[in-house]
């Protein structure tokens, strides 16, 4: 639909998955990195990724068509790059490699360059690599021209084809907030502080797209919809009022992706942008409260209207009617997605085997993208009747057993023997040296595991074959540990596709998708599975494999088990019943497994609770009551266990305060925590709220998703860091996350340098006790 003054409205989304339906993207890359693809083949992979998403987008129909979606790897990496901000420390490499090559050594990794680091993305499921910025960062689009060249042809092959591509970028007050100083920076200098020049280098890009008749520009601002400080929203005030005001520009739609905008908001209203897009899934907002917003009525609003990170159908009917109570105060309204659509699968008709009372709920990015469309329509034709007498909500088969469970649940049943009682039972058991090492689970899945599952899916092999084959990994992967001289060993989980969908699979509740697939980071993708029911385990989930690599040592081995939050966090969820109610039907089927570990004489059992920091709310409002039911989950799950069972668990990208001020409520035994490349700062926290640190800790020491192999002096260095702020006599040394994804031959030098660099420590706390001469 178009006004009477030329300018297109009516329907859009804020960017769209990058991968293919069939994971075009992570097949070409492995190919790349693995020798096997050139990288001519692995560009014209993207271009035609990038190209194919553009023309089906708009094919559909859709009115407003976004552009730079696609990302080799990802795009705030894409972002930092586009805008020089390369780090000092990747200098040497900057002339020595091709660009592409380059990104990707930021991106992965190399001998001596360790990457960026890895960080998580709001609260999604997705991760980013962190970019790095100092006083000397030479902003500039000439230091990695190939990313803005692309940028700008892909907007004028698209116009050739008759389309006009909205370019998707972030907003350059996120970009900064989201990064961290250089090692090299002085103290107490923030990235924001270099805001003026980075924004000189946004205007010159929008001059470049304006001449080459780009129409409009979408900047995302999604750290403003978390907690800001006065300084950040003053930074963001003065980039708007620059870049609003800048000679030659296109238009400016500015998205707060993830929640609500809160104080930024006015802001950007009173700025001179022309459009704003807001999360009206995550955070609604009532049209008198749009009207109080002085300056929201003359913008164009984006209405966030379409879940942009759950796979169910949306409630056409009552999004239709708000849409229309909306457009009553602000009458130049698009319909949009409340952020992008890289959160979701690509495609459900491509799904032939999903229960026919789920599939008729769902909708993946295609189907929302045509969601939009008939909203938009439907507000100037109005819609189908069927909008209105279809149930908004389905309401699946309920298991009252399940319910009842959950209703009689007794607060003594989330609750343990004090620690202090715990820990002389777990020492007098377990017999471990101080500063113990292990790992935190999985061990690489080889080829001839995938093959073996995939044989035994398709029913090639029989169960007996393939659990054989499951057998005999599990045997090298335990007498590899022990040659390593790991203390606490595990079974490498090679029967587990992934730490979600593996027990997902073994639970009443779930569907599967074949295809399903959302990124995570690189060419790191899971397929979500779909809770929609009441959940129950079918039996016993671990007990064959952990047993039998307990039967191959006498080191003691760890049952590894997801934890309810995590399983919650990292599945698509129904929505007929709070998140709560729904962890705790989670964390009684995990508590059945721990039982059952136990009985078959498991002595450490690891409950991996990493996404607890993924659904913590952005703004500190409702934070308390979520880590209250989150942590709650926790203890249930475990509460049954022993005194002398020690239970571990594992909190991913948890450097804030709040979550490690949780160790002590979630009341286990010994917490893992990502901090490799963060240490300092967690260390600093856990210094900080020093009662986080009555129970062990294990900081990880080395980086498990990259490929450099740590030496013995820097992880010595790190665990003698860590010794400085956690007693001794409570560390652990582990590497910060699972190894599924590495390489034998960077994971075992790896583990042998850790084993030595704590043996090392051991014998420096040996000599300092020794009587002096």
């Amino acid at each position: 639909m178009t006004r009477a003054d030329g300018i297109e409205y009516g329907s859009s989304i804020l960017g769209y998955p990058r991968i293919g339906a069939r994971r075009e993207l992570k097949f070409a890359l492995e190919d790349y990195w693995h020798g096997s693809g050139d990288r001519g083949k692995l560009l014209a992979a993207g271009r035609e990724l990038a190209e194919s998403t553009w023309r089906e987008l708009a094919a559909t129909g859709l009115e407003q068509v976004p552009g730079n979606t696609f990302s080799f790897y990802d795009h705030v990496l894409d972002n930092a790059l586009m805008f020089g901000m390369v780090p000092r420390r990747f200098e040497p490499l900057h002339a020595e490699l091709d660009p592409i090559d380059f990104y990707f050594a930021m991106a992965r990794g190399k001998p001596d360059f360790p990457p960026l680091e890895l960080i998580k993305y709001f609260d999604t499921n997705y991760y980013y690599r962190q970019p790095e910025v100092g006083p000397d960062t030479e902003f500039s689009l000439g230091r990695a021209s190939w990313l803005s060249e692309n940028l700008l042809d892909e907007h004028a092959r698209a116009a050739e084809a008759g389309i006009e591509l909205r370019p998707i970028m972030l907003g350059p007050v996120s970009l900064l907030l989201m990064s961290k100083p250089a090692a090299d920076a002085p103290e107490g200098f923030r990235p924001l502080d270099r805001l003026d020049d980075l924004l000189e280098v946004y205007i010159e890009l929008f001059e470049k797209l304006a001449k080459q008749n780009t129409k409009c520009v979408q900047l995302d601002e999604p750290a403003f919809t978390s907690d800001r400080t006065d300084a950040d929203l003053a930074a963001l005030a003065r980039a708007y009022d620059r870049l609003g005001g800048a000679g030659l520009r296109p238009r400016i739609l500015v998205t707060g992706e993830y929640g609500d905008l809160g104080p930024a908001l006015p802001i950007l209203a009173a700025s001179k942008i022309e459009a704003i897009g807001l999360d009206l899934v995550s955070a609604p907002m009532t049209p008198s409260m749009l009207m109080e917003i002085a300056g929201l009525r003359r913008k164009r609003l984006y209405a966030g209207v379409i879940d942009g990170r759950n796979v169910w159908k949306a409630a056409k009917g009552g999004k239709l009617d708000y849409l229309l109570q909306i457009k009553k105060v602000i009458p130049d309204l698009v319909v949009s997605t409340s952020c992008t659509l890289m959160h979701v699968p690509v495609d459900k008709l491509i799904e032939p085997d999903l229960p026919g009372d789920v599939a008729d709920r769902l909708s993946f990015a295609k189907q929302k993208v045509a969601e939009v469309i008939a909203l938009a329509k439907a507000i100037s034709e109005g819609a189908p009747e069927h909008w209105y007498t279809r149930p908004a909500t389905v309401h699946f088969k309920l298991k009252h057993e399940v319910r009842q469970r959950v209703a009689n649940i007794r607060p003594d049943q989330r609750e343990r023997a004090p620690y202090a009682e715990r820990r002389r039972a777990q020492a007098a058991v377990l017999g471990l040296p101080p500063v113990p090492t292990c790992t935190l689970g999985s061990f690489p899945q080889t080829a001839d595991i995938r093959r073996a599952r995939y044989y035994y899916g398709q029913g090639r092999l029989t169960w007996d074959e393939y659990a054989e084959r499951l057998r005999e990994e599990i045997r090298r992967v335990i007498e590899l540990q022990e040659d390593i001289g790991l203390d606490v060993l595990v079974h490498g989980e090679p029967e587990r596709n992934d730490m979600i969908q593996y027990f997902a699979e073994l639970m009443e509740g779930y569907a599967f998708t074949h295809m399903g697939w959302v990124q995570v980071y690189g060419s790191r993708y899971v397929r979500p599975p779909i809770l929609y029911g009441d959940v129950k385990r079918r039996g016993p989930m671990t007990i064959e494999w952990i047993t039998y690599a307990q039967s191959l040592t006498d080191k003691p081995v760890k049952g590894i088990l997801t934890g309810p939050v995590t399983m919650l966090a990292r599945s698509f969820v129904r929505q007929d019943q709070p998140l709560y109610e729904t962890a705790e039907q989670l964390a009684l089927a995990v508590r059945d497994e721990v039982a059952d570990l136990e009985r078959a004489g498991i002595k450490i059992i690891q409950v991996d609770e990493p996404s607890i920091r993924e659904l913590l709310p952005l703004r500190e409002r409702g934070r308390e009551g979520y880590l209250d039911w989150a942590v709650a989950a926790f203890k249930l799950a475990v509460g049954g266990a022993k005194p002398e069972t020690q239970i571990h668990t594992h909190l991913g990208y948890s450097s804030i305060a709040e979550v490690v001020e949780a160790f002590n409520a979630m009341d286990a035994d010994v917490t893992s925590i990502v901090a490799t490349r963060s240490i300092d700062w967690v260390l600093s926290e856990l210094t900080e709220h020093g009662t986080a640190i009555e129970r062990g800790v294990g900081p990880g020491v080395y980086e498990s998703r990259s490929a450099v192999i740590p030496d013995i002096d820097t992880i010595d260095d790190r665990l003698t860091r860590a010794a400085s702020a956690i007693p001794i006599d409570r560390l652990w040394a582990n590497p910060d996350g699972g190894l599924k994804t590495r390489h034998y031959w960077q994971l075992e030098p790896a583990l042998r340098n850790m084993v030595a660099a704590a043996r090392r420590l051991r014998r420096r706390m040996d000599a300092d006790k020794a009587p002096k001469a």
